[in-house]
């Protein structure tokens, strides 16, 4: 399903970003919830064909999600965030980080700053996601893990589940 809906997909290797633009087919609250509870990220936050975990999750400024994208053969792949600042439904900021089942930080694997914004467009949605990151070689190991075709494959997740919104209140 092709979408006339907004999707810029920005690498800065001056500043180690990615900026991510995407427009999405519902009100800002909606997709506001659908980023910050727990019972909506387990059913789109992963690329296909993955599905995400929620282990705990307190969204609040100090809090945390921990979760995992798991395969379907099983395997699991842990992930820490840490929530610095929250705006509620305009802004957030936290920290992401790769870590194990405990919540132990993998300090081999990249961390970065996560700057979250939700804005409207008519009657969409638009969320601008930063990512920074420590180095240029941080940034260039995530584009190799394939960040640009996981997040692609995610959002379109997010794009399917507001079908199923917009479906039960047609």
């Amino acid at each position: 399903m092709k979408s006339n809906l907004q999707f810029d997909f920005l690498a800065n290797k001056e500043d180690n970003t990615l900026t991510i633009t995407r427009e999405f087919n519902g009100n800002r609250k909606l997709i506001w919830d659908c980023y910050t509870k727990s019972e909506l990220l387990d059913q789109w936050f992963a690329p296909t064909p993955f599905t995400t975990k929620t282990k705990s999750m307190d969204f609040s400024e100090g809090g945390h999600w921990h979760y995992a994208l798991v395969e379907p053969n099983g395997n699991e792949y842990w992930n820490y965030i840490d929530y610095i600042t929250i705006q509620p439904i305009d802004n957030y900021t936290a920290l992401d980080a790769f870590s194990n089942e405990a919540g132990e930080i993998n300090i081999d694997l990249p961390r970065a700053h996560w700057s979250v914004s939700f804005s409207e467009k008519g009657e969409n949605a638009v969320v601008k996601t930063i990512v920074t990151y420590n180095s240029l070689a941080d940034l260039e190991t995530v584009i190799n893990m394939g960040v640009k075709e996981g997040l692609t494959s995610t959002l379109e997740k997010l794009d399917n589940l507001l079908l199923t919104f917009n479906n039960r209140l047609a």
